[in-house]
């Protein structure tokens, strides 16, 4: 069967250490509000908190993540999120993580800006200008 919709990534999972404080990060970078998903095993120490997402409109959904057994950072998935214009990297900071790699140019494909959350985590933010 053909998929029908363009974008690929139906899901994506950061994994944290610190819930409430990668929640509270990630709040403040893109401004949203990151709601409790009712996780299968949260007594056995799964807790998820999703990012605001329409499953019929541009983007994938995904999740903080919180697992006994799973650490965070140093994993070899990066996550890029869409930005008008990058304006998230000045967030990033002043949530209490890093700036990798700054606002740069990737030709005709836009720009891009690397980061760190609070976590250790890299992701990635994305613009057109």
């Amino acid at each position: 069967m053909e998929n029908p919709h363009s974008n690929p990534v139906a899901w994506f999972e950061i994994y944290v250490d610190n819930m409430p404080r990668s929640k509270k990060f990630y709040e403040a970078v893109f401004k949203t509000t990151l709601e409790k998903l009712p996780a299968p095993d949260e007594e056995g120490g799964l807790i998820m908190y999703t990012f605001p997402s329409n499953m019929t409109s541009y983007g994938s959904g995904g999740a903080l993540v919180k697992m006994e057994g799973f650490k965070a950072g140093g994993n070899s998935t990066l996550v890029y999120f869409h930005s008008e214009d990058c304006h998230e990297e000045a967030n990033i900071e002043a949530a209490g993580g890093k700036v990798f790699k700054p606002k740069m140019s990737i030709g005709e494909y836009g720009f891009i800006v690397l980061g760190t959350d609070t976590e250790g985590n890299m992701f990635g933010l994305h613009s057109m200008k």
